[in-house]
């Protein structure tokens, strides 16, 4: 009888302890969920302060607010071209810097006929390496630059693996898509630290915000963007300076063939000219953006995804995926 009393008591203390243990788990799950969710709330926030305040807010002049003057690289085809009219349509000046002189000079021409300013333009192969940068530092010494747009960048010509990309393709990866940018803000910055007004966009990639195999050198190298325009932001906008990171996703141009499935829904895949309207509206409003509103709610959803979802769904739309 003694042993079954014993037993019973140790039951009842079983059976008190796991209740207390599963009220802290209730507890701690409770608080878990309303983080998460609160988190979830605050990037919905900040898509929707990114994108609709530009639209409710009065349009301020960039010449007034960062300077005269706008640097795009790799400003011939696609996002560069569409952001550097863009910029000239709200009357700043614009000088473009790419490698073919001849689409240099197209662009330029037409640019200044349709918005009437002022263009002008560097022919520089950023794959080269550190040669091109005393031309383009001799050319915009006597510019006061108000934005800089760092949109110049190379991908692989085909999804492979690290060992098997060519080492010619992997320091043209490192050239354009890392020092380009780096030595552009070593040239640019000063002038506006001196001027205490200036703007910087590095465009990243939207698709390299969670891991993306066989796509490893070029993903790393847009890393490297967002994280060299998230510490520049915090050393540089005490002094009046604005640097942000543009993560774009599929974009409906003609090189962009491996997310032509997108193509069919212009509210995923905007034109570079959508596109490039919409970012520009973002400039001084958000630090780090995907600069269009449907591409800023895909990487909400990402964020939220298991990583081999996220790759998966990847895989599938961007078909030029193995």
């Amino acid at each position: 009888m003694a042993a079954v009393d014993s037993f019973h008591l140790l039951y009842q203390e079983i059976a008190r302890s796991c209740h207390h243990q599963v009220e802290i788990l209730t507890v701690v799950g409770a608080c878990y969920v309303s983080w998460k969710g609160l988190c979830l709330l605050c990037d919905c926030y900040n898509v929707l302060r990114s994108h609709i305040n530009p639209l409710l807010l009065h349009r301020t002049s960039l010449a007034n607010k960062y300077g005269e003057w706008a640097v795009v690289t790799g400003a011939t085809d696609g996002i560069g071209k569409a952001y550097a009219e863009e910029l000239a349509s709200r009357g700043m000046n614009i000088i473009l810097i790419s490698r073919n002189r001849e689409k240099l000079q197209r662009v330029s021409e037409a640019i200044a006929a349709k918005y009437g300013v002022q263009t002008s333009f560097i022919e520089a192969d950023f794959s080269k390496g550190r040669e091109v940068f005393p031309a383009i530092r001799d050319g915009l010494k006597h510019v006061d630059v108000g934005i800089l747009v760092n949109n110049a960048g190379v991908l692989y010509d085909y999804p492979e693996r690290v060992t098997e990309v060519p080492e010619d393709k992997v320091w043209e990866i490192i050239n354009v898509n890392i020092a380009a940018a780096t030595m552009m803000v070593h040239i640019v910055v000063p002038g506006m630290v001196q001027r205490k007004k200036g703007a910087i966009v590095n465009v990243a990639c939207g698709t390299c915000y969670k891991s993306n195999p066989q796509l490893t050198i070029y993903c790393a190298s847009k890393v490297y963007l967002d994280r060299l325009s998230r510490d520049l932001h915090l050393e540089l906008s005490p002094k009046g300076i604005f640097v942000q990171t543009l993560m774009p996703l599929c974009i409906a141009t003609k090189s962009m063939t491996s997310c032509r499935k997108l193509h069919r829904f212009p509210i995923l895949a905007p034109t570079p000219e959508t596109y490039a309207r919409h970012a520009v509206q973002t400039l001084g409003v958000s630090s780090r953006t995907a600069g269009y509103w449907a591409h800023s709610f895909q990487l909400v959803v990402a964020q939220w995804i298991p990583r081999w979802m996220c790759w998966s769904l990847g895989r599938f739309l961007y078909s030029a995926y193995p």
